[in-house]
């Protein structure tokens, strides 16, 4: 037997290599099939680095490989998630590498309403666990807002239903940004519009919307999908301005109408949501100015009531001021007589002072100052002369007796010494003498301020009995005696008895005691000679 045996006779059947049955099948897959859909339940989804997405389409026992690459990834209307049940299109190919087959998937939808609810509410649900619908992040709407935000289609009848209603109500200014309201463009372009409008920097070119309205009319529910898209309603959750959201009819919901401030079931009623009626603001602004000015009237009368109460409980000026008149009427009649009693008594006040000053005391003390001043001053030259040479004396003995360098030096010091001391006893000595007759000029100052001699120059007479002062006539009279000083000298008389009618013949006259020496006035102007006094009794 040969080592290698011959095909057995009859055997027909073709030898292909690896690659070219690889080849075959491929070719057959393409060629067969071209074009089909398929239907199942999404398993295991990729989305690789490099943009392309890998997923299965399984039933209850088989499983097909999809690919949809980077370029059909951002095409897909749908995005397959886990669980979903969808219709995929596509072409079957094959991979020689690795022996397998897959499907190269282009477009994806839902399979039937049922699954389209069942994938909503699943997203619906993981959502609202993150805290995406949470009551507390909806923001107040505005109560009228300057300028409202638009999102929606520039060509449909849902932009001209906004701003109809809102020429109606309150004519605001509106900013449109134009987007795809269905289809795999409308979800991307919504979500960047919501952004756009929150990125606007108040005060720019373009003012920065205080209200946004997200709108689009009905629909099915393929044509509603991309507001159910989670970057649409993310999108709607972080936004900065308050937003509306009027997406379909009233039966229909999205996930941005879970998402947004505040949702309205038309675009009609979104625009009613955003501004009040002009007209029933400025009745409602009347109706309020019409209370304000009755409030303001009655509380006006009110309190003129009030005042007239209390102007008729009020006393008359008359009543309030008689009393007080009545009090200055007798104050200013008693005032003169006060006055003259005031005076009376101050006047007998000084002239018992005056009588008991005696100018003789105070010339006494200036005399005895200046006895004293002069005998310093004749003993300071001598005693200061006799010290100065003692002291000589003194030294010229010691320095004959020591003839040291040291002791002569110490003796030049003290020499210096002892002619400072004599030097400062004579300033003392000339301060001291300068004080006092400072002072006794002070004395003489004060005597001829104090002293009545002043009063004798303008015609008075002190009249004394006894060495006493008289003040009254009845002391005179009861005087045996009697001595008058005048300016220059002094009169001693003696009082007429009672009922005599021939004067008793004077004393001669006594000089008066010599005034206190003052300085010498300055000249003033000479004033008319005193009319003369004649006889005092």
């Amino acid at each position: 037997m040969d080592l290698i045996d011959d095909p057995q006779p009859g055997e027909n059947a073709p030898e292909f290599t690896v690659g070219e049955i690889s080849g075959a099948v491929k070719r057959v897959l393409e060629g067969e099939f071209g074009r089909i859909r398929v239907r199942g339940e999404v398993g295991r989804v990729v989305l690789a680095r490099s943009g392309h997405m890998y997923f299965d389409v399984k039933d209850d026992r088989n499983s097909l490989a999809c690919t949809s690459w980077k370029g059909q990834v951002s095409r897909l209307t749908v995005r397959p998630e886990e669980g979903m049940e969808v219709v995929v299109t596509g072409k079957m190919s094959a991979f020689g590498g690795q022996s397998k087959y897959n499907m190269n998937v282009d477009d994806v939808v839902v399979a039937g309403e049922g699954a389209l609810m069942a994938m909503l509410d699943k997203r619906r649900r993981a959502l609202e666990a993150e805290g995406l619908f949470a009551p507390e992040r909806k923001q107040p709407l505005p109560y009228l807002p300057e300028v409202i935000g638009v999102i929606t289609s520039p060509t449909g009848a849902v932009i001209r239903d906004i701003l109809h209603r809102l020429r109606d109500r309150f004519p605001r200014k509106v900013l449109v940004w134009p987007v795809a309201v269905q289809g795999k463009d409308c979800a991307p372009q919504v979500a960047r519009a919501i952004a756009g409008f929150n990125a606007m920097t108040p005060g720019g070119a373009l003012p920065r919307p205080d209200l946004l309205i997200v709108a689009r009319g009905g629909g099915s529910i393929e044509d509603l999908w991309g507001f159910n898209e989670e970057i649409v309603a993310r999108a709607a959750g972080a936004s900065d301005i308050p937003l509306i959201s009027a997406v379909g009819h009233e039966t229909d919901t999205t996930l941005i109408d879970h998402a947004a401030d505040r949702r309205a079931p038309t675009p009609t009623a979104a625009a009613e949501l955003a501004v009040p009626v002009r007209v029933d603001l400025l009745a409602w602004l009347e109706g309020q100015g019409g209370r304000l000015m009755g409030a303001a009237a009655r509380g006006l009368g009110q309190r003129q009531q009030r005042v007239a109460d209390l102007a008729r409980a009020l006393p008359s000026k008359d009543s309030l001021l008689a009393h007080p008149l009545q009090r200055f009427d007798l104050a200013s009649r008693d005032l003169p007589r006060a006055l003259m009693r005031g005076v009376e008594r101050r006047g007998g006040v000084l002239g018992a002072i005056a009588g008991r000053l005696r100018p003789q005391l105070l010339l006494g003390r200036i005399a005895q100052g200046r006895e004293a001043s002069a005998k310093l001053e004749a003993r300071r030259g001598p005693a200061l002369s006799r010290s100065v040479a003692l002291s000589r004396r003194g030294l010229v003995d010691v320095s004959a007796r020591l003839r040291l360098p040291g002791l002569s030096r110490d003796i030049t010091r003290r020499k210096e010494a002892l002619a400072g001391l004599a030097g400062r006893l004579e300033a003392a000595s000339k301060d001291r003498l300068a004080r006092e007759d400072a002072r006794v000029a002070a004395l003489g100052r004060v005597l001829g301020t104090l002293g009545y001699h002043q009063t004798l120059q303008r015609g008075f007479a002190v009249v004394r009995a006894g060495g006493a002062v008289v003040t009254t006539a009845q002391a005179a009279q009861g005087a045996a005696a009697l001595e008058v000083q005048f300016a220059d000298a002094r009169v001693n008389v003696v009082p007429l008895a009672e009922g005599a009618d021939t004067p008793t013949t004077p004393v001669p006259a006594v000089p008066a005691a010599p005034a206190a020496a003052k300085p010498k006035p300055k000249a003033k102007r000479a004033k008319p000679a005193p009319p003369e006094q004649g006889d005092l009794f």
